[in-house]
């Protein structure tokens, strides 16, 4: 039987959805940028977790070349996710670019041979041991929180989540390349009929999914283990949030990573050993009802 006695205790109530929170706008960041490239290049990117991965890895070694740096976290923090950008530059322009108009198995084969090679490649260059990075001094310690301590860390990455929403949401809906970029994904046919470079737009789309997984996995560095294989983990939750939510869809991959975020922090702490399938439930449910996912639409493309 589930422990209720939490139930009385608001101060850990609050703490444990402050929890769910935190890992909901981790899952954001890298539902997010997955869905995006889905939305724009039709792509189901299953190395979008290796990026995330990387981006730990890249930011906990830049932060090691400036060990007592007050600044070395933002530094790490910033270089490491443009870092992933720069990598997903390399991949869509090699990797993908080539398979586009193929079938949907090519792709993902691709993007599958990517995990591997991505995880092979880690191992070779940081080794297979657990590796930890550093908070800032800025965000040290804790608050108090109806006398419970919540970590400063997190509530920095609460703010952070919230911001990059906003600005994604800017980037899409106030700008030339947003207009663009949903045009494309509406139709792509279209778009270079007129005249754009889909070709550069594109690869534009995915840095800019890359560099939200490397920002996702540098600002995880500081709070778990870095380790190969991290990845696996946060992409299937990924996808969930992004089936949940609805494909391509901002809103919908907010809303879906704060309803994981929530049912994974107090699944686990009432049904342990029955969490997950909470999670994989929903999933269903969600598919059988509504297959586009709950803020998601059905989408014809050109």
């Amino acid at each position: 039987m589930p422990d209720l006695s939490a139930l009385a205790d608001p101060g850990f109530l609050a703490v444990q959805c402050l929890n769910g929170l935190t890992q909901a706008m981790f899952l954001f960041l890298i539902a997010s940028g997955l869905s995006l490239i889905f939305g724009v290049l039709g792509v189901l990117n299953f190395a979008h977790g290796s990026l995330y991965m990387l981006g730990a890895y890249l930011s906990y070694t830049i932060a090691s070349w400036f060990v007592g740096s007050p600044t070395a976290f933002w530094v790490a923090l910033i270089l490491g996710s443009i870092g992933v950008a720069l990598v997903g530059g390399i991949i869509e322009s090699v990797f993908l670019r080539p398979v586009y108009r193929r079938e949907e198995l090519d792709q993902l084969l691709v993007t599958y041979a990517l995990v591997l090679i991505i995880s092979d490649l880690v191992k070779l260059a940081w080794g297979a041991e657990n590796r930890s990075g550093s908070r800032p001094a800025l965000l040290a310690g804790s608050v108090d929180i109806a006398g419970r301590d919540f970590p400063t860390y997190n509530l920095f990455v609460l703010a952070v989540g919230p911001l990059v929403a906003l600005g994604l949401w800017l980037l899409l809906r106030r700008t030339q390349f947003g207009r663009l970029v949903r045009a494309a994904a509406n139709d792509r046919e279209m778009v270079g009929v007129v005249g754009v470079n889909v070709t550069g737009l594109f690869t534009g789309v995915f840095m800019l999914g890359a560099w939200l997984g490397g920002l996702g996995g540098g600002l995880a560095a500081p709070i778990g283990a870095i380790f190969p294989g991290m990845d696996v983990e946060i992409i299937v939750e990924s996808f969930i949030v992004v089936v949940v939510g609805g494909m391509g869809s901002l809103g919908g991959t907010l809303l879906g990573a704060l309803i994981i975020g929530q049912l994974n922090a107090f699944g686990i702490l009432f049904f342990p050993r029955f969490a997950i399938v909470f999670v994989y439930i929903l999933m269903a449910v969600v598919l059988v009802i509504r297959p586009w996912g709950l803020l998601g639409r059905p989408v014809t493309r050109g």
